[in-house]
């Protein structure tokens, strides 16, 4: 098995983590064994993440220690992914929804670095004892998705931190073609942050725009 990236590995057409939760799958997922270690199939329809690895992307700050700020977490299939990469590092997971917490909170429980937070993207306050992080990541419907990422960014990311941006043009404008959805988003993101990717993540998600930053 080739390593890709940093905690990330290729077998084929397929990509995995090697996984922390030694014989439980998270999202139904395949695990293989292989040299004596366990690992987890990386579902590209189902992270947004996957999907831009497939897609290309290069840009992987992901460490061991790294401390990340997840908006949107869901029920935690791209967090426990970045759980298995960021083994000594804080997933600092913020879920708007009190049903699906349930699931993050389970999950939280057999994983240490995952911390959850009920509460909304949009009001960053909430959640201020997170301090400064490295990375954020933001995977969420809403149509202010662009002053979400902003408003956390200028709270939280350290100066020069990346962010990964995942952008959903339906959430935002349904009248307006994607791609002048995608332009408008990326004015806004103007001075906060330096576009250092653009990464389409069709055929795993329709009308996206992966969008990874750096803050300047």
């Amino acid at each position: 098995m080739e390593e890709k990236f940093f905690g990330v590995y290729k077998e084929k057409k397929y990509i995995y983590t090697e996984n922390l939760n030694l014989g439980r799958d998270v999202y139904g997922e395949k695990l293989i064994r292989e040299s004596g270690k366990e690992y987890r199939s990386w579902d590209p329809f189902r992270s947004k993440l996957a999907a831009a690895m497939m897609n290309g992307i290069k840009t992987w700050p992901f460490t061991k220690n790294s401390k990340i700020l997840y908006l949107g977490a869901s029920t935690g299939t791209t967090v426990s992914h970045l759980s298995d990469i960021c083994i000594d590092g804080e997933i600092f997971s913020v879920e708007i929804s009190g049903h699906i917490m349930e699931k993050l909170i389970s999950l939280s429980e057999k994983r240490e670095n995952i911390i959850p937070i009920l509460a909304d993207a949009s009001q960053p306050h909430e959640y201020k004892e997170v301090g400064e992080v490295d990375i954020i990541y933001e995977d969420v419907a809403q149509p202010n998705q662009a002053e979400i990422i902003i408003k956390n960014a200028e709270m939280f990311l350290k100066k020069g931190g990346i962010a990964f941006f995942a952008i959903k043009s339906q959430s935002i404008d349904v009248l307006k073609k994607p791609e002048e959805v995608f332009e408008q988003v990326k004015k806004e993101l103007t001075g906060t942050f330096e576009i250092i990717e653009e990464i389409k993540l069709e055929p795993y998600d329709k009308d996206h725009l992966f969008l990874v930053l750096r803050k300047v």
